[in-house]
């Protein structure tokens, strides 16, 4: 044998096909050098070899050594570039292929086992390797290696036979290289002065101990088992898997993240390529964030918001991360409490679960005053907490996860539409409510596993149309929208959420705890120089600005219109002293005015900005005229209303001091009128206001929808894409 084996064509391969399982035998290899001179010649692979380019890094997973050092046991991570073709890697959505490596050396019997086997596309493609370096029999200075493997094709996206070949190409290429790259490094030891490495002799404490002590046997690394272990019933072939796992572990999760139990058990059904993508993205924050590690739920919710496209998933990611440590979002639950206003205001609360074991949310949109909580509140600490319901529903997930046995990683959500009204297309709200979306889609994408949206009213298409283009389409997908009492019926509630847990105000049986919301007490609304004062910070604007309205100087707005047809919206509120509220339209542009002169044109207050617009030298109905007849606006009154511009041009919405009245038949001021006069301290007015443009086209899109609400709720999608043709209209409402 062996010698008549090493006679024959040092690169000859035997190939044994059974099925589509593939079996490589290499011949022995001799080498007419000691072991130990071997072993230091093969050292010197690790990390990186470059004579080998497709090995592109490795590193240490686990090591162990024993006291008299005869025993030294590495596993290594090895990170490969495959010569495979780049649609192939493309559709793989892999660019590397990692495979472990365990190197058992025993020094004593001068043996190293090598075990090789591949952890990406586990599930699909399994790759076995074993080699050893022995002592050759008839000569103790020469050393004898074998290599053999196997590799079984499960399924691989139907490129089966190109993934064999490719095998096949790397594997006898890795043959033909082996022996080379050893007798480089031989070589190198020798032009360093190393041409001889002592044998391992025992330590003198260790000379004493019996000779059936060297029984030859596999070798092992320690492994301490964790108590929670043997506690939760691990079988041996569990515990060596944790003992031996391949990347840094996360804290708070399972030790192995390869193993098929804890992906099946945490994370769900997931196919070799999406596996493959979520170790990498995660070795990719070991290695180069500094913060906290997600947990793996987490980061698969960003690579399913992406496709699995690794690039976007982990770009999306790292915004997240630097935005949830600037923000201190991961303490939000235990340092943030919500003030009282939203405890007693705001129509939403968890009950229960649904079907599928997923946390239930429940909103009464329509029973929620939005424009009361944006006054009182501020964007700011209504965005604060709906961070806190996104954060409470991820840690009801993991919570479900270990109740019910099976990855849970969203939650459902109900929206009650019964109440929902015009006061509710406020678009301050509206616009409150965008940025709400655009926040919480870019930080708990994949979160929401089904949105219920039941008795929507014929105004919902005009909420749909301005809010749906925000939404993620995958998001988009999980909505299932039911008018009036359809929700009863078949395809209805009882399909996803259980009878006994529906609420009472849906017809159940169940009383839901969910606040009845209802009108913000206007005593309660706070100026917005109040809530510039607040501490969270997550926004850097605000919707409303404050202007002093003067006796003799108004306060001007200039918006310029490009489409006719476009819609002018707005909303504020008489905080002080009453006022006369016009809109004028001019075909050329005012003046901007002086920021630093204190005349006419400009006039600063500690309390609010003041602008005028209108030069005085302007004549209504030549230089300018009135679109709208004027609204005498009382103080405490809020105004919201839109305009339909006729023309492209100028338009100047104005605030004006409203001056009392003489009494018409003694030319004379009235009591009232005086009295009146005298509360309006120095003359001057204040108010809060909020303007947004509409273009033609959109606002369009919402009369269609509004129109066509007698239609089937599925089509929404296709409603608010029509349009027709808006008639020019105004309308001022209280």
């Amino acid at each position: 044998m062996r010698r008549a084996a090493s006679g024959r064509a040092a690169l000859e391969l035997t190939f044994i096909t059974a099925a589509m399982v593939q079996k490589y035998q290499s011949p022995i290899r001799v080498y007419k050098h000691p072991f130990e001179l071997i072993m230091a010649a093969y050292e010197r692979r690790f990390p990186t070899c470059p004579l080998i380019p497709m090995f592109v890094a490795s590193d240490t997973v686990s090591e162990y050594k024993s006291e008299d050092e005869a025993i030294h046991v590495i596993e290594r991570r090895c990170k490969l570039d495959i010569d495979a073709p780049r649609l192939l890697k493309k559709i793989a959505g892999v660019d590397y292929v990692y495979f472990v490596q365990k190197n058992s050396l025993n020094r004593r019997e001068r043996t190293l086992h090598i075990e090789a086997y591949n952890e990406t596309f586990s599930n699909r493609v399994i790759i076995n390797e074993h080699c050893s370096y022995t002592v050759h029999p008839d000569n103790e200075d020469w050393t004898c290696f074998e290599q053999s493997a196997s590799l079984d094709i499960k399924s691989f996206f139907g490129f089966e036979s190109t993934v064999e070949k490719i095998a096949m190409k790397q594997y006898t290429s890795n043959i033909k290289k082996g022996k080379e790259i050893i007798e480089y490094y031989l070589k190198q030891l020798e032009e360093e002065g190393i041409t001889f490495v002592p044998r391992w002799t025992p330590p003198v404490a260790c000379k004493l101990e019996s000779s059936t002590s060297h029984t030859r046997r596999p070798v092992s690394p320690a492994v301490n088992v964790p108590d929670s272990a043997t506690k939760e019933g691990l079988n041996n072939k569990e515990i060596l898997n944790i003992s031996s796992s391949p990347s840094e572990l996360t804290a708070g999760t399972p030790d192995d993240k390869l193993d098929a139990d804890y992906i099946k058990r945490y994370l769900g059904d997931l196919t070799p390529m999406q596996e493959s993508c979520l170790i990498r993205l995660r070795q990719w924050l070991q290695e180069t964030h500094k913060g906290k590690i997600p947990k793996d739920e987490h980061i698969l919710r960003f690579l399913r918001a992406r496709d699995f496209n690794i690039d976007k998933a982990r770009e999306i990611l790292c915004q997240s991360l630097t935005w949830r440590k600037q923000h201190q979002v991961d303490y939000i639950l235990d340092t943030w409490n919500p003030p009282q206003v939203l405890q007693d205001y705001y129509a939403g609360g968890w009950h229960h679960h649904d079907k599928d074991g997923r946390p239930l949310y429940v909103l009464r949109l329509g029973q929620m005053d939005t424009k009361g909580l944006v006054r009182a509140l501020g964007e700011e600490a209504l965005l604060r907490y709906v961070l806190s319901i996104n954060e409470e529903g991820l840690r009801r997930c993991e919570e479900n996860t270990k109740v019910f046995g099976r990855p849970i990683s969203s939650w459902t959500c109900l929206v009650d539409l019964e109440g929902l009204n015009m006061r509710h297309l406020w678009r301050p709200g509206v616009k409150a409510l965008l940025r709400i979306i655009e926040v919480v889609e870019a930080n708990y994408p994949e979160t929401l596993g089904r949105l219920l949206i039941l008795r929507a009213p014929r105004v919902f298409p005009v909420l749909w149309t301005l809010v749906s283009p925000f939404i993620d389409d995958n998001t988009r997908k999980k909505f299932l929208i039911y008018a009036g009492n359809d929700y009863q019926g078949p395809g209805g509630l009882l399909d996803y959420i259980d009878k006994e847990i529906i609420p009472d105000f849906l017809g159940g049986e169940c009383m839901c705890e969910v606040p009845e919301g209802g009108l913000v007490p206007k005593s309660l609304y706070r100026t917005a120089e109040e809530l510039e004062n607040e501490d969270i910070k997550l926004w850097t604007e605000t919707i409303y600005q404050s202007a002093s309205v003067f006796k003799g100087a108004p306060h001007e707005v200039l918006i310029q219109i490009v489409d006719a047809s476009s819609v002018i919206t707005w909303d504020f509120d008489v905080c002080k002293g009453d006022i006369v509220f016009n809109i004028f339209h001019s075909k050329r542009a005012p003046q901007p005015p002086k920021k630093d002169s204190l005349g006419a044109h400009s006039i600063t207050s500690p309390g609010g900005n003041n602008v005028q617009l209108i030069d005085k030298v302007w004549q209504l109905g030549c230089d300018y005229s009135m679109v709208e007849s004027p609204l005498i606006c009382k103080e405490g009154e809020s105004v919201q209303g839109s305009h339909v511009t006729r023309w492209p041009g100028f338009y100047i919405l104005q605030w004006k001091f409203h001056s009392m009245p003489a009494c018409a038949a003694t030319n004379l001021p009235r009591v009232d009128d005086v009295l009146a006069s005298l509360q309006v301290s120095s003359h001057k007015c204040k108010v809060m206001y909020y303007t947004e443009v509409i273009g033609s086209e959109d606002f369009r899109g919402s009369m269609t929808s509004l129109e066509s609400s007698h239609s089937g709720f599925s089509q929404l999608s296709a409603a608010t894409t029509s349009s027709s043709q808006s008639h020019s209209s105004s309308m001022i409402s209280r």
